[in-house]
C-alpha cells in the first residue's frame, strides 16, 4: 500500500519523470515541452518559499505520484483560492493513488485558512474528474476548445471545492 509524505528535494528527479511523461503522452498538462530538473527545482523552491505543499506517494522507495497546490490567479482578491495538481505515474494509474494524494492537500488548505480549491482538468480526463468529484468538487465551468495539443482542440473543465 502506498504511503504519502511531504516531498523532499531528493524526490524531484522521480517527480520530473512522472511530469514529463504526462506532458509527452497525455492532455493532463497543456504544455508541449518536457521540463528540466532546474525548472522542477525552481518550482519546488517556490512552493517551499510560499508555504504551498508538495506531497509524494511512495511504494517502497519508488515515487508513484505527487500532488500540490498553488495560487489560482496572481491578483490579491484571489489570495484564499488555490488550484491543485495531482499526477500519478503511468503504470500506477487506476490503483487509488490519487485518492491518497488529495486529502493532505485539502487538510493543508483548511489549516492554512484557505477558502476554495480549484481543479482545472481536461474535459476528456474522466478518471481525474471522477476522482475530484469523489471529494466533493463540483463542476463550475466548461471551456470549449481552449487548448490545442496532439493536433486537436481540447476542452477544459473547472471543478471547485469550498473548503
Amino acid at each position: 500500500m502506498p504511503t504519502v509524505r511531504p516531498a523532499l528535494e531528493a524526490d524531484l528527479p522521480a517527480m520530473l519523470d512522472i511530469y514529463n511523461d504526462i506532458i509527452l503522452h497525455t492532455t493532463a498538462v497543456y504544455s508541449y515541452d518536457p521540463h528540466t530538473l532546474d525548472m522542477r527545482k525552481a518550482w519546488f523552491e517556490e512552493k517551499q518559499a510560499t508555504g504551498n505543499p508538495v506531497f509524494v506517494a511512495t511504494e517502497g522507495a519508488q515515487i508513484v505520484g505527487f500532488s500540490s497546490y498553488g495560487p489560482f490567479r496572481p491578483w490579491a482578491a484571489y489570495q484564499f483560492t488555490v488550484e491543485n495538481s495531482v499526477y500519478v505515474k503511468a503504470e500506477e494509474r487506476g490503483k487509488g493513488i490519487g485518492k491518497l494524494l488529495i486529502p493532505p492537500l485539502i487538510r493543508h488548505a483548511r489549516e492554512k485558512g484557505l477558502h476554495v480549491m480549484i481543479a482545472s482538468i481536461d474535459a476528456s480526463n474522466e478518471a481525474s474528474l471522477n476522482l475530484h468529484r469523489s471529494f466533493g468538487f463540483k463542476q463550475v465551468a466548461h471551456f470549449r476548445e481552449v487548448g490545442f495539443k496532439f493536433d486537436r482542440w481540447l476542452d477544459l473543465t473547472f471543478l471547485e471545492l469550498i473548503l
